[in-house]
């Protein structure tokens, strides 16, 4: 399957040239990395063009999940059928990336990157944030998961879209999973490495006491919302080959126009011998 690969970005200058150049020099398809640019104040556009990404900008700030909708459907409309999503502030290792892409997850499953954060040394108040938000997400999904916030994942578009997904911050990736379990899409859990830089070098967006309780908020409405849901919802359909061959012979460099609308348990070890774990 045809699979591409969605950068969000926000005031990410400093490290998104390297991402998005690492990633065009290891993907296995060429074209296929894709930045959104999510309203920067910065030079994030210029470096992220610069080192080689299809760039896609929105016209203020809107935040994450807006920001993968959008790359989301640029992405489907091109013709691809599964995006690995990385963030921009280098955290995410492009063979990590890499990985994901092909583990043995089924091709229509959504598949989660599971980080051991305290073998990768995180802030303290992101591994109790990231602890709370896997126990509601659990309960609230009925199966254990064991990281609802890594940003490093591999989604299948058209069941992705179709799960309408409304969040527009950082609560879509939470949401998404519920959206998920209850359309009946499978769920896959694979260990991955992060790295996350000494604390002066750190760039990150995410409140880790706001932003979990606007996930958790999110959540709940989310879960009353699909509570009833007893079959998966339309699917999209996948644009015709030339579509995708089109979306291949575009300057890497082009930067398309803004879009009209704007568990409670520790993670798997990457020894463990049944490292990619069927969740739902």
């Amino acid at each position: 399957m045809s699979a591409c690969v969605i950068v969000p970005a926000y005031d990410a200058a400093p490290s998104v040239g390297e991402v998005v150049r690492s990633l065009v020099r290891l993907w296995p398809e060429p074209n296929a990395v894709i930045v959104v640019d999510d309203g920067s104040r910065d030079a994030t556009v210029a470096e992220a063009e610069r080192a080689g990404g299809h760039v896609i900008r929105h016209a203020h700030n809107r935040g994450k999940g807006a920001a993968l909708r959008t790359g989301f459907k640029l992405a489907h409309d091109a013709g691809f059928e599964m995006a690995v999503t990385v963030d921009a502030d280098g955290q995410h290792p492009p063979a990590e990336a890499l990985s994901l892409l092909q583990c043995d997850a089924p091709a229509g499953a959504l598949v989660l990157g599971i980080r051991d954060l305290v073998k990768a040394g995180a802030p303290r108040p992101n591994q109790l944030s990231n602890r709370i938000s896997n126990y509601f997400l659990s309960r609230f999904a009925g199966t254990p998961l064991a990281d609802t916030q890594c940003g490093l994942r591999r989604y299948p578009l058209a069941a992705t879209l179709a799960a309408d997904g409304g969040a527009n911050g950082y609560a879509f990736e939470a949401e998404i999973i519920l959206r998920a379990r209850a359309s009946g899409v499978p769920i896959v859990e694979v260990p991955i490495e992060v790295i996350y830089p000494p604390e002066e070098q750190r760039v990150s967006h995410f409140n880790s006491v706001r932003d979990p309780a606007r996930i958790i908020r999110h959540v709940v409405t989310t879960l009353v919302e699909t509570r009833y849901m007893t079959r998966a919802p339309r699917q999209l359909l996948v644009p015709p080959r030339g579509v995708l061959a089109a979306w291949r012979g575009r300057a890497p460099h082009s930067v398309p126009s803004s879009p009209p609308h704007s568990v409670p348990s520790s993670p798997p070890s990457r020894e463990d011998t049944a490292a990619t774990r069927l969740v739902a």
